[in-house]
């Protein structure tokens, strides 16, 4: 009788281990989750890359002296997701605002190429983006995927000439570090989180 029953529960105490394992401690059960783990436990530096927004002004992705920066990423011309997460973006700048918190809001574009100044700024007057407080922008191509690598920003092109992506909210500390994400409609857990980590 031990002989059957002991391979089976042997498996199972194998799987529990190795499922635990591989979820970070029962924490992690999706890729997106492992992600915002490690980046929550590692924050990432920042490179100092310059951005070329909607008024063709170069602007800092680091912060500046006493900000946050949160940044999404985006393409102009989606028509849904990157819509959605722009109202909520929308939100969390007045939200921030209302409670005197330094931030600067930035929605980066991964297609530079059609995401020129001109449209960029269609896209933030559609969205009340001021270009001080919130802005559009763009990088140089040749630092673009460096940014979508180190913000583990996936870019699919579809076969509609747009792309599917992961749309998140992420942190850039005061140290000019990637150190937290957030879904896009998080709203009180990313104004709260800047509170905390504010210079």
């Amino acid at each position: 009788m031990l002989a059957r029953v002991l391979p089976p529960v042997l498996a199972a105490v194998i799987g529990g281990g190795i499922l635990w394992q591989a979820t970070d401690g029962a924490q992690a059960f999706t890729s997106e989750a492992a992600r915002r783990l490690d980046v929550a436990r590692s924050p990432r530096p920042v490179p100092a890359v310059m951005l070329e927004d909607m008024t063709s002004r170069q602007v800092p992705l680091l912060p500046q002296a006493g900000e946050v920066v949160l940044v999404e990423f985006i393409y102009t011309v989606c028509g849904d997701i990157c819509q959605i997460a722009a109202a909520d973006f929308a939100e969390i700048r007045d939200r921030l605002q209302a409670q005197g918190v330094t931030a600067r809001l930035i929605s980066v574009s991964f297609d530079p190429e059609r995401d020129t100044p001109e449209q960029m700024a269609i896209y933030g007057d559609a969205h009340e983006a001021d270009g001080a407080k919130w802005t559009v922008a763009r990088p140089e191509e040749s630092d673009l995927d460096g940014l979508l690598k180190l913000f583990d920003v996936t870019v699919i092109p579809d076969e509609w000439g747009g792309y599917q992506h992961n749309a998140a909210i992420h942190v850039i500390d005061g140290s000019g570090r990637f150190s937290a994400v957030f879904d896009t409609d998080a709203v009180e857990a990313v104004a709260a989180h800047v509170h905390e980590v504010q210079p």
